[in-house]
């Protein structure tokens, strides 16, 4: 999931930040792979509904001592189970949406730039998002940090906090990344999200590999 969760934010939607054509050719490569769809359901489907489900039983079994205990670590731990919550609600969401509902992106990789834009252009929904992508980059960036704290794999206060600070760092990068494509959805000019978008991303010229001497 940690590395679906990178590929999809640093890579695929970094893409956006280069413009429609970049991010069609990359839907139309993501849509390529061999077994696609067995792909998606073994190994980012299920285990999203298990990680999402699990964690649900945990969260509703445990019990928050924030205001006990209002250390800094235990307000980033809360944080960490709450930002779970909303990651997951944001990800169905989101794959629905931009997966299942409307045209196929898969089969018309080119409409996917506008298809995006006219989710993003309802400002509910906008919002919705950028708050869904940081807690899923939050719960995923502590996560890992609690992995090897628990798991004894960083021992002692200095190593702990180096692994802490990466993790924030990391946090920083994906959500930057996430924002800047997000940004790029709303300001570039809406681009239509139906076959026809398709069709003159299939049949638009290469550009040339020379520089035109116009004198």
């Amino acid at each position: 999931m940690g590395a679906f969760l990178i590929e999809h934010i640093l890579v695929s939607n970094a893409t956006a930040i280069n413009g429609p054509e970049a991010y069609a050719n990359q839907v139309k490569f993501l849509g390529s792979l061999p077994l696609v769809i067995f792909l998606e359901a073994l190994f980012i489907w299920l285990p999203i509904a298990f990680h999402g489900g699990y964690g649900i039983y945990l969260w509703l079994r445990g019990k928050s001592n924030v205001s006990d205990y209002p250390w800094a670590g235990n307000w980033m731990y809360t944080a960490q189970r709450y930002t779970g919550l909303i990651a997951f609600a944001y990800i169905g969401w989101h794959v629905y949406h931009t997966r299942f509902a409307g045209i196929d992106l898969h089969a018309h990789p080119g409409a996917s730039f506008g298809k995006v834009q006219l989710e993003l252009a309802v400002t509910w929904q906008f919002v919705f998002y950028v708050v869904g992508l940081l807690c899923a980059c939050w719960h995923f960036a502590y996560g890992i940090f609690l992995f090897c704290a628990k798991w004894g794999l960083v021992a002692g206060r200095r190593a702990q906090r180096r692994v802490l600070a990466a993790c924030i760092v990391l946090f920083v990068v994906m959500g930057g990344v996430g924002l800047a494509s997000l940004t790029k959805f709303r300001s570039t000019p809406q681009q239509p999200a139906d076959e026809s978008a398709d069709q003159l991303f299939r049949t638009a010229p290469a550009a040339p590999t020379q520089p035109i001497d116009n004198r």
